[in-house]
């Protein structure tokens, strides 16, 4: 069947909003409709200029589309799909229709992991790109090179970030299993997710999936400092590179030093020793570089090509981001849910700006990082940072009491560590505790993986009004 109007449900996700401006450079007419949109994907879908239904509801389905994408956040209850059923409406979930549209023909690079998909994706499209090369690319945030999340290229190679997430109302298997991959970058695996995987074995089996379905003459390029990375990876039928920090990795670094520009070290390779540079900070950054250079070394990219690349990575919005200085004050918003990366980017921010005194203000929000099962992780992961602040709960009803994060509890064990930290529920008071204790040369982290009530922002609004000491 020929498409030319396409609807879709929940338009204002990272995944979907991606795809809306892939099928809009695909020529096909696009509508969509989601609760309240924010910034950066409202933005990009108001540059493309599509129609968006604020809410849902049939009446949205009125032109009746020719196909309907289905977003995983959309229930079988919802209006919009209850009329989709109702009216026999053709429809996809975002991974079958990402695949349908735009990886036949194309070699097809996933890029999965519990960590450092979103950055790596955009390292290796911006690396490509910047050798002459013109990758297609669908990542799940706004590569600031390129100002946008998703692009139709003229090359032949296809970079999408792969999430462990459910696909569906209609397909609880994860996302990554659509994608067909020719080319694997697989970083991490770890234990996130509570609402739909049972335990870290239930997610090791959808890895395992993944790495099943490359062909004989596919490549992986595994993280080899990660046992459950090693586990999943042992029965690969492609061929496997691996990397990490250490020795005995096909690709590793050494000579490693860190100052407030980024990066500097060496890396090793096979019939490979050269120097390199990169603006990003951080151990899990310097991973997600060298896997990336280990890609495209074995890809054929020259060195001094990946070299140049490397120099001139703005990084991605909202992973790190430098949102402003103002007298003095370093604000960083970042998009850190899962304990590990809370502790990661800390320990990146230390290593970045060493002497200052860091703040790190946290929004619990991701339906794992709501639950208690990481209450001991984040307490710990939190405990690195000088200065801490937990912010309320995103919609507690709905994660059972029972279930649900204790942040009083956290602020109380830091507290009993020796760490300045308090639980402050309602971010306008955030806000004003921020503002009222923070003292010249200080460096607020502020992670959530939503908008937090745009706090970075606001913090550098409100700094620029207040006397700093």
């Amino acid at each position: 069947m020929s498409y030319k109007n396409i609807h879709l449900i929940g338009i204002g996700g990272t995944g979907m909003g991606s795809l809306a401006r892939l099928l809009v450079e695909k020529g096909f007419r696009v509508t969509g409709s989601d609760e309240k949109l924010y910034s950066p994907m409202s933005d990009q879908l108001s540059e493309l200029k599509i129609r968006i239904y604020e809410g849902y509801a049939p009446s949205n389905l009125s032109g009746r589309p020719d196909l309907v994408i289905i977003g995983n956040v959309i229930t079988k209850m919802n209006p919009e799909a209850q009329e989709v059923l109702r009216l026999g409406i053709p429809y996809r979930s975002m991974p079958q229709a990402v695949a349908e549209f735009f990886l036949k023909d194309r070699t097809s690079i996933v890029v999965a992991g519990t960590h450092g998909k979103t950055t790596t994706s955009a390292l290796l499209a911006w690396l490509l790109s910047s050798a002459g090369e013109d990758p297609c690319f669908l990542i799940g945030g706004v590569a600031k090179n390129f100002e946008k999340s998703a692009h139709i290229g003229n090359g032949h190679v296809f970079i999408i970030e792969g999430d462990e997430y459910d696909t569906a109302f209609f397909d609880k298997g994860p996302k990554f299993l659509h994608y067909v991959p020719r080319v694997i970058l697989l970083t991490s695996i770890e234990f996130d997710h509570a609402d739909i995987y049972r335990d870290l074995n239930h997610i090791k089996e959808s890895f395992r999936k993944l790495v099943a379905l490359l062909p004989p003459d596919g490549l992986l390029v595994c993280c080899n400092d990660d046992e459950n990375v090693r586990e999943v990876t042992k029965k690969s039928g492609g061929r496997v590179v691996t990397y990490g920090l250490k020795e005995g990795s096909d690709y590793y670094p050494r000579a490693i030093s860190n100052s407030e520009e980024g990066t500097k070290f060496e890396l090793i390779g096979p019939g490979l020793v050269t120097e390199l540079r990169t603006p990003l900070s951080g151990g899990h950054n310097l991973l997600n570089v060298v896997g990336s250079v280990a890609l495209l070394h074995e890809h054929g990219i020259g060195i001094e090509k990946i070299q140049e690349g490397l120099c001139s990575f703005k990084g991605v919005s909202r992973r790190q981001e430098l949102v402003g200085e103002v007298k003095s004050v370093t604000v960083i918003d970042d998009f850190a849910h899962h304990p590990t990366a809370v502790s990661k980017t800390i320990e990146a921010m230390r290593e970045r700006y060493p002497g200052r005194r860091l703040w790190a203000v946290f929004e619990p929000r991701s339906n794992t990082s709501r639950r208690n099962i990481f209450q001991q992780e984040f307490t710990e992961a939190l405990s690195h940072a000088d200065r801490v602040l937990v912010g309320g709960i995103f919609k507690p009803e709905k994660i059972p009491e029972e279930e649900r994060l204790d942040v009083r509890a956290i602020a109380d064990a830091l507290m009993h560590r020796g760490v300045d930290a308090h639980s402050i529920p309602k971010t306008d008071l955030l806000l004003e505790y921020l503002l009222r204790n923070i003292n010249a040369n200080d460096v607020v982290l502020i992670m959530s993986n939503g908008v937090f009530e745009n706090l970075p922002q606001r913090l550098i609004d409100g700094l620029g009004r207040r006397r700093i000491l």
